[in-house]
């Protein structure tokens, strides 16, 4: 695996491609990526006040996202894992706390299940850890997002439903948070390979590996996220099955960095704090049943 660098952005070689990162701070390590259909700057509220507490913070695009390459042909939430891996494993300075949105958290715990050596905690935003509906329904959301996501409409689909999916608060950014996704969507490159991820994209793989899950993890969801019949129930289940710190948070949506940075930064600092090794101690973050900080409701 080899790396480059350009304006700030490196990028690291893969099989069928290469994955675009920033790499800022310095400290202990935290992995992140957004989830399907975003872009780096989402953690544009979250990432330096990391950097600033004193952790090295590295962001990377998802396969056919952003700067990262439109080469790749296998795309899902264990491809995925396997980024966040390689990453960890090129950068050399793991374990790391593995950081996700929506498909990118179903990806960071499969990789923790895969190589639980090179993961010292998980921070997952919004985390899709199981198959939602029944076949039926999957194969007929497929079909709808292979037609809704082509050309010419596609980008502009997208970036309403980014924005029907914020519900609640909404950052002063979100406009301009839209616009950039809006925007690389535009490339038929990128919305090709946007398209190809959404119809294979199968949470099952990750739900099969959960019980291997043994990362100190926090979890964050938005009380009112649309992906979730019932976002409290989900984030009740997601805790006791992978025995994690939960946070409800209010008024907010699938995007709980961008809606709620001052909830969710507190509660991620403290969940690093936390964690054994950290400069906090053990015992400096509240664990699981801890409460919840900032407008947040511990599960």
């Amino acid at each position: 695996m080899t790396t480059s660098q350009s304006n700030n952005v490196a990028v690291l070689a893969r099989p069928e491609g290469n994955i675009a990162y920033t790499d800022t701070g310095s400290g202990p390590l935290v992995v992140a990526m957004p989830g399907m259909g975003d872009v780096r700057s989402t953690y544009d509220d979250l990432a330096p006040a990391l950097v600033d507490a004193g952790y090295r913070v590295v962001i990377a695009d998802l396969r056919g996202h952003g700067d990262s390459d439109t080469t790749f042909r296998t795309h899902g939430d264990d491809a995925t894992g396997t980024d966040f891996i390689a990453l960890v494993e090129h950068l050399d300075a793991g374990p790391a706390v593995l950081l996700g949105n929506s498909m990118a958290s179903s990806a960071a715990a499969w990789a923790a299940a895969e190589r639980p050596d090179l993961v010292r905690g998980l921070v997952l935003l919004s985390p899709l850890l199981r198959q939602p509906g029944s076949p039926a329904m999957q194969w007929t959301m497929r079909l709808a997002l292979r037609v809704l996501l082509a050309r010419p409409w596609g980008a502009a689909f997208w970036a309403a439903y980014y924005s029907s999916i914020s519900k609640g608060r909404r950052s002063a950014r979100h406009a301009e948070q839209v616009a950039e996704v809006r925007q690389s969507l535009r490339d038929p490159a990128h919305l090709r390979s946007f398209r190809d991820l959404s119809v294979v994209l199968d949470h099952s793989v990750v739900e099969a590996r959960l019980s291997e899950v043994a990362a100190p993890s926090l979890v964050v969801i938005g009380a009112l996220d649309p992906d979730f019949a019932d976002p409290a129930k989900e984030l009740a289940w997601i805790t006791e099955t992978i025995g994690a710190r939960g946070v409800l948070v209010d008024e907010v949506g699938h995007y709980p960095a961008q809606q709620a940075p001052d909830v969710v930064v507190p509660a991620v600092l403290d969940f690093l704090a936390g964690l054994p090794g950290s400069a906090g101690g053990p015992g400096a973050a509240g664990g699981v049943g801890a409460p919840a900080r900032d407008g947040g409701r511990n599960a």
